[in-house]
């Protein structure tokens, strides 16, 4: 859901900044993707903004005691911001929260920083892609629910490729354009797409129900998340080139670390 443009009750402004060359953004819709520390009391920060898409704002003198921002620039959080010079190396002179509340589950997290590095990974410098922004935050949303979190993950995967236009068309066969029928069961290049029908008992064969389940973004069954996982994945791999995500080494390592011993 798109964020309301008023004022806000959490509002912290740098007017010594305003002094910036360029031209001045106020009150853009963003949420907050990375930060890292710059000089002694400043970060370059990076933000998905709305209409100016990922962008790196100096935010200076957000370190130093008093400041106020901590509450307000932090992730999964919808924040205004404004700034003054280009989008991408400009200065940060203001930063609303509507909600300061982050959107997140405290379980979920992960996942919302998985989000973010692939927005990080795969938008390029100032490409707005409003329709990904509309998502994303639905998708902050919907991680309040552990329970809904894989699905949640691959309909975003799904839908994020498919903007950038990597995305596969998984209701037709590639060649013949035929439809998949839910009662067949069809091999698939995560590249390419459906590549035809096969039987059951091939052990890449996938079902065309789960297939079609996928296509329309309604995931539900166990098999459906699993089988989206692998072909997502893999589509994913091919797309990143290589370069590793930081977030899903950090979950392998959480989920393979051994449980305490009670006692």
């Amino acid at each position: 859901a798109r964020m309301p443009c008023g004022r806000s009750a959490t509002t912290v402004s740098t007017a010594d900044m305003s002094s910036s060359r360029g031209h001045r953004v106020e009150l853009e819709p963003a949420y907050l993707l990375h930060q890292r520390d710059w000089r002694d009391s400043s970060r370059i920060i990076e933000f998905y903004a709305r209409d100016h898409g990922r962008i790196a704002l100096f935010a200076k003198g957000v370190r130093r005691p008093g400041s106020g921002l901590g509450a307000v620039l932090r992730p999964f959080v919808p924040i205004l911001l404004t700034w003054q010079g280009s989008g991408d190396g400009g200065t940060l002179v203001a930063a609303e929260a509507p909600e300061v509340t982050s959107l997140v589950a405290p379980a979920c997290l992960m996942s919302g920083f998985y989000l973010n590095e692939l927005l990080l990974k795969l938008l390029g410098r100032e490409d707005p892609h409003p329709d990904v922004f509309e998502f994303y935050g639905t998708s902050l949303r919907q991680l309040q629910s552990p329970a809904d979190e894989r699905r949640v993950l691959r309909i975003f995967e799904k839908r994020f490729l498919d903007a950038l236009g990597f995305g596969i068309d998984y209701a037709h066969c590639l060649g013949t354009g035929d439809g998949v029928r839910a009662e067949r069961y069809y091999l698939v290049d995560p590249q390419q797409g459906v590549v035809g029908e096969t039987s059951s008992a091939h052990p890449a064969a996938v079902a065309g129900t789960d297939l079609l389940a996928l296509a329309g973004d309604s995931l539900g069954s166990e098999s459906q998340l699993v089988m989206a996982r692998r072909l997502l994945g893999s589509t994913l791999e091919a797309v990143l080139d290589g370069r590793e995500l930081h977030s899903r080494r950090v979950a392998r390592a959480v989920k393979s670390r051994p449980a305490k011993m009670e006692g």
